[in-house]
């Protein structure tokens, strides 16, 4: 019944990459095939076409509409404010679709919402009064943040038992209190303390904020 209902809904080039980003999220961005998101619409693989020219443009349509998600600075907040909260935004769109930032490096073209994500940065850096050498950098600083921390993340991500038995098992093979620092920090990661009141990412972002605020000007 779903699958007729989806039928009869006409195909345009918004459902058919929506219905990827779908496909990408549950499985993963090599679950994304033409004939896999044909099935997913409920038509033949052939019919996709009529809407999108090949599979690099499902991918670089993808990547915008997820770019669409992300709140772009304010002009209303001050320059610090309206930079971390859009920082904050992207990780968590990133976040919400693990494949995107991968995606992000490797897709040549720019879509319109990428291009006015970039462009808007840049703008409210240059209006914080920093100047043209500096925005250069301060975007470059951001973005390397937002990008690298999350695939950092999503990378390294284990799980509170993930990690006791990584340690249990490390205290197996060696005798950790041959290194003292290295088992506090294991530790850290599973257990409660002033380490976990500010995010890894937020702590890194704020580093990031303080180091322009010294250079800005």
């Amino acid at each position: 019944m779903a699958l007729q209902t989806e039928r009869r809904v006409p195909l345009n080039r918004d459902r058919v990459l929506h219905a990827a980003i779908r496909l990408a999220d549950e499985g993963g961005i090599e679950s994304l095939s033409m004939r896999k998101l044909g099935q997913a619409l409920g038509v033949e693989a052939m019919s996709l076409y009529n809407h999108v020219a090949n599979k690099d443009d499902i991918l670089n349509g993808i990547v915008d509409l997820v770019v669409t998600e992300i709140e772009l600075p304010s002009a209303d907040e001050d320059w610090e404010t309206a930079l971390r909260d859009t920082a904050i935004s992207t990780y968590d769109a990133f976040l919400r679709h693990p494949w995107v930032c991968n995606l992000m490096l490797s897709v040549a073209s720019l879509g319109p919402a990428r291009l006015r994500y970039i462009d808007a940065l840049l703008r409210r850096i240059r209006e914080a009064g920093f100047s043209p050498e500096a925005t250069y950098h301060a975007y470059h600083a951001l973005d390397s943040h937002i990008v690298g921390f999350t695939l950092w993340q999503l990378g390294h991500s284990i799980r509170k038992e993930d990690a006791a038995a990584l340690e249990e098992i490390c205290r197996r093979r060696v005798s950790l209190d041959d290194y003292p620092d290295l088992a506090e920090h294991a530790r850290q990661h599973y257990t409660p303390g002033p380490h976990k009141d500010e995010g890894e990412f937020e702590f890194g972002l704020r580093l990031v904020l303080d180091g322009l605020r010294r250079i800005r000007g």
